[in-house]
């Protein structure tokens, strides 16, 4: 039997082309990637301490080639209640707004404090990031893509 021919491709891009350094508008609601990090339990004597203060890091990426002005809304609670029948409710700590400007492929690292008064299952994942472009003329940012939900258990000792 006889093989069938194979063909080599070959790709190529002319040079002087250029690379768009901004983002298209489908890419606006990517500009920024966000990722929480935190212990997946947290253990905590509620008999001694009502309150449970958990720190939590809001890691935030700019994936663009270009200055981005970032917005982030911590107030933003789950509107079904099925998820705060599931999870509960807790409260972030300190700033509930922050505003900052991400340069081209910086990463950024904000610290969080989240509190809790009861033990369970809950998820960190509401803050709400909004970007624009810093040259951009716009009334509002875009909103960006939200993480899967981020799970933390809380335990009483």
């Amino acid at each position: 039997q006889e093989l069938p021919e194979t063909v080599l491709l070959k790709f190529f891009r002319p040079e002087n082309t250029p690379v768009p350094a901004r983002p298209t508008p489908e890419q606006l609601s990517n500009l920024i990637k966000t990722s929480l990090h935190y212990p997946e339990s947290f253990n905590h004597s509620f008999h001694q301490k009502s309150l449970c203060l958990v720190p939590v890091t809001l890691l935030l990426s700019n994936c663009s080639q270009a200055v981005v002005d970032v917005m982030i809304d911590l107030r933003h609670k789950p509107t079904s209640s099925e998820a705060l029948e599931i999870h509960g409710s807790f409260t972030w700590l300190g700033q509930t707004q922050y505003k900052l400007q991400l340069k081209a492929q910086e990463v950024y690292s904000l610290q969080l404090k989240a509190c809790f008064v009861h033990t369970g299952v809950y998820n960190l994942g509401t803050p709400r990031v909004f970007a624009k472009l810093v040259d951009q003329v716009t009334l509002f940012e875009t909103s960006q893509q939200n993480s899967m939900p981020a799970l933390i258990i809380i335990n009483n000792i």
